[in-house]
């Protein structure tokens, strides 16, 4: 799907689910923006702090080589998302990541549409080329796309059937670099993101 403006959409779901209280006098509370191309392991993220100017900055940044492929219930889920966490910082002024209040929202927001669903974590498929790592499991040989190596990771459903839930040594992953090369013939990996 080709990238859609963020205004429009931000004012929709402001009016829709926030009762337009991330605008204050006509603008909105936070900016938005697609990121440059290079955000690639996480699908959106809130942030408030200082911008370069020493001003205060407010923004929502949402990722450009995850959802553009995706169809645009994932754009709105992503985008609700992070006006729920803005909403958290800004409207009610407390500091929390998922926590009641974020989840009380997000699940008032599931229960009244069913366009899209907000989630806290979603499973968006990765581009092809991020992909440098297959880990595999000695024991049941399942495999696993990873972005790097990770030290001492092992299979959890064979450490939790094979060994009470327990890490155990003879579960460790076994990390082969992925045989992918071209793009178009990859396999479609996913990959677990928080927004």
């Amino acid at each position: 799907m080709p990238l859609e403006p963020l205004p429009p959409l931000f004012h929709r779901l402001n009016r829709e689910h926030f009762d337009g209280s991330l605008l204050h006098r006509g603008s909105p509370l936070v900016s938005l923006r697609w990121s440059d191309g290079r955000m690639t392991r996480t699908a959106g993220f809130y942030k408030r702090g200082r911008g370069r100017d020493g001003g205060d900055l407010c923004e929502i940044v949402l990722s450009r080589p995850l959802l553009e492929p995706l169809p645009r219930e994932a754009l709105l889920s992503t985008l609700c998302h992070e006006m729920i966490h803005a909403w958290v910082d800004r409207v009610l002024g407390l500091r929390e990541a998922h926590g009641p209040r974020f989840c009380a929202r997000m699940e008032a927001i599931n229960a009244a549409q069913s366009d899209f669903r907000v989630s806290v974590r979603h499973r968006y498929p990765l581009p092809a080329a991020s992909v440098r790592w297959q880990a595999r499991c000695p024991q049941c040989g399942r495999t696993t796309p990873y972005r790097r190596r990770v030290s001492q990771a092992a299979c959890r459903p064979c450490c939790e059937r094979l060994h009470s839930g327990r890490w155990h040594a003879s579960c460790l992953l076994v990390f082969e670099p992925a045989a992918v090369t071209d793009p178009e013939r990859a396999p479609e990996t996913v990959r677990e993101t928080a927004s």
